[in-house]
């Protein structure tokens, strides 16, 4: 039985990806970093759910083991594991920078070097990052998520390149927006890391805090990316680009076509 393994499975994309496969016959082995999620996914039926913080080495390397230790393999890894951190860049401390690279970018390469390895022994596998729109193009105050983003596109692409010729293959997610918790809990990032009252852009970030966001243009449920997902697990040989969401079409399409000063103007519309 195929099986993977998802980080940051405690609600939105990685609870929804979790389930959706677990239907599909996909043996899943989720994670989440916080003990009391561990144990709802347990009550969903996942009794493989596991305790992981991808901040942590040592707790992906006990993941790593549990997993091999039970399959003798692991066929997919989906880092997934990820969050925002809204705020102008003259607003945002090199610490708070810190902290969404740690999770968003050396949490997942963590992963990536310790898995590396394992499918390099077993010859196969395939590597799911979870990037975003906002790793294409950039959104006004999304600075640290916009840089974390890229990055990771940059890595997974070099990844690319250097795995040619084995049969491990290195899957990047471009998602647009997705229902779940992100935007709220991207919004008490704001208020918690951010002194809105003391920001030449404080009228824009009380418009942000107001705002109806259950109304965002091209919105789509996680299923979405479930399903696409479901794509790669399936996939003799992945694609290594899967975009998700109308938005992420347009705007990845006028990124190849427009200049920058005209997709700059386009982009500030959008808050």
């Amino acid at each position: 039985m195929t099986n993977i393994v998802i980080t940051g499975c405690s609600s939105g994309i990685g609870l929804e990806t979790a389930q959706y496969l677990k239907e599909k016959k996909i043996k899943v082995f989720p994670t989440a970093r916080d003990p009391k999620d561990v144990e709802m996914l347990k009550t969903l039926g996942f009794e493989d759910a596991m305790l992981l913080d991808v901040r942590n080495a040592e707790e992906i390397t006990s993941v790593i083991k549990t997993v091999l230790a039970k399959e003798g393999k692991i066929d997919i890894w989906f880092n997934n594991a990820g969050y925002g951190q809204p705020g102008a860049i003259e607003d945002i401390s090199t610490e708070v920078l810190r902290d969404q690279f740690e999770t968003n970018l050396f949490g997942l390469h963590e992963c990536t070097m310790q898995i590396i390895p394992v499918m390099r022994k077993q010859g196969y596998g395939k590597i799911i990052q979870h990037a975003s729109i906002l790793g294409l193009v950039s959104l006004f105050g999304r600075g640290a998520y916009n840089a974390s983003k890229y990055a990771i596109e940059g890595l997974t692409d070099t990844l690319r390149l250097e795995l040619e010729g084995t049969e491990i293959y290195p899957v990047l997610l471009n998602t647009g927006p997705i229902t779940s918790h992100f935007r709220k809990n991207a919004l008490k990032k704001l208020k918690e890391n951010v002194d809105i009252e003391h920001s030449v852009f404080t009228q824009r970030y009380h418009k942000s805090l107001s705002a109806d966001k259950s109304k965002v243009p091209f919105n789509e449920k996680a299923v979405s990316v479930a399903k696409v997902v479901h794509k790669i697990v399936l996939a003799k040989r992945p694609k290594p680009r899967y975009y998700i969401t109308k938005a992420t079409y347009l705007l990845g399409y006028l990124k190849r076509i427009l200049s920058t000063s005209l997709l700059d103007k386009i982009l500030l519309k959008i808050n």
